[in-house]
């Protein structure tokens, strides 16, 4: 079974025939390529010509960070799943402002509907929660009157700070208050982690997105533009509630990650290298957890079910089925 592959140290990644060899001052590690769905870097890393062949061959993506976890870009192989029509479908939706305007709505309802999901989920377990939930509802009426992708970001926007208010109810704990959503740089470790989540789930969804037919630069709800990629943008906004967010509230509920896993650089609060290893095992474990699906009448993870959605999108743009996204019953 093939899995990401996290490179939180520096070091030299090399080919060593169709195994990758990564040597650290700690220690020389061997991983099967075969083994590899996409890599992560995190730390500090050489590599060269022949490597990228190997990578490229296996259809492999690099997503690369900085050392403070802000997504830098991705080495994005050659495209083998492409479809010269459901690109001209894409680029179709994307000019008709009627059709991107639907797309682009049914994003965000997405994105509300979970994180009312997250909203509802703690209120049954005695949260004070009712008139956050409340708001959230009335966002997803104000949702269906508007005409205009800038409208919808709004309402996007401010659904998102209402239900940001629900953080500091749920976890009640001083040393990760939220306050206020702040991203460059992030000034708490809420934010801090937000940021480092989010990041995450847009290399997860690019990954995604290179297995199926679709083009990673046309997206709906963000504009297409000289930005290399959208698309997965859109995606992520479905998934960050059930993701990113309760990843992060079960890692600080659980206190396994605390005060003394931030450095304070650049006017902000970053994970050290210690704490983002223990993220990036939540986050995994997260991706790998997996929930029935009604529709194949199995079980399959979150990250196949990121691929999935996509499929759905695909369907959509080729007016076999309108696109509904994914809802968490929890």
């Amino acid at each position: 079974m093939k899995r990401p592959l996290y490179l939180t140290s520096g070091g030299t990644l090399s080919r060593r025939q169709n195994t990758l060899m990564l040597e650290t001052e700690a220690d020389r590690r061997y991983v099967p390529v075969e083994q590899v769905s996409e890599i992560y870097v995190f730390g500090e890393l050489d590599f060269n010509k022949r490597l990228l062949e190997l990578l490229s061959h296996h259809g492999i993506l690099v997503h690369v960070y900085s050392y403070h976890g802000y997504y830098q870009g991705t080495y994005y192989p050659r495209e083998h799943n492409n479809s010269g029509y459901l690109i001209l479908q894409q680029a179709a939706h994307y000019l008709d402002d009627q059709k991107r305007l639907d797309l682009a709505k049914r994003f965000v309802r997405g994105a509300i509907n979970n994180l009312l999901a997250v909203v509802k989920y703690y209120a049954r377990r005695g949260k004070a929660l009712d008139g956050i939930q409340a708001s959230l509802e009335g966002e997803l009426v104000r949702l269906e009157a508007q005409r205009s992708i800038e409208q919808l970001m709004q309402v996007e926007g401010e659904a998102r700070e209402t239900y940001y208010g629900s953080l500091d109810v749920i976890l009640q704990d001083p040393s990760f208050r939220f306050e206020q959503r702040t991203r460059r740089p992030p000034r708490n470790r809420l934010n801090a982690l937000l940021s480092f989540g989010n990041a995450l789930l847009y290399g997860a969804g690019l990954s995604q997105i290179y297995q199926t037919h679709l083009d990673p630069r046309i997206g709906y709800l963000h504009a297409t533009n000289f930005r290399r990629f959208t698309l997965n943008l859109d995606v992520a906004e479905v998934f960050k509630p059930i993701l990113v967010d309760r990843t992060i509230l079960a890692l600080v509920q659980r206190q396994q990650l605390r005060e003394d896993d931030f450095d304070e650089a650049m006017g902000g609060l970053y994970l050290k290298e210690e704490g983002r290893k223990r993220f990036l095992n939540a986050w995994e474990q997260r991706m790998e957890t997996t929930l029935y699906h009604r529709a194949l009448g199995r079980h399959v993870s979150y990250r196949t079910l990121i691929r999935l959605e996509l499929y759905k999108l695909e369907k959509h743009l080729m007016g076999e089925r309108a696109y509904e996204p994914f809802r968490s019953s929890w």
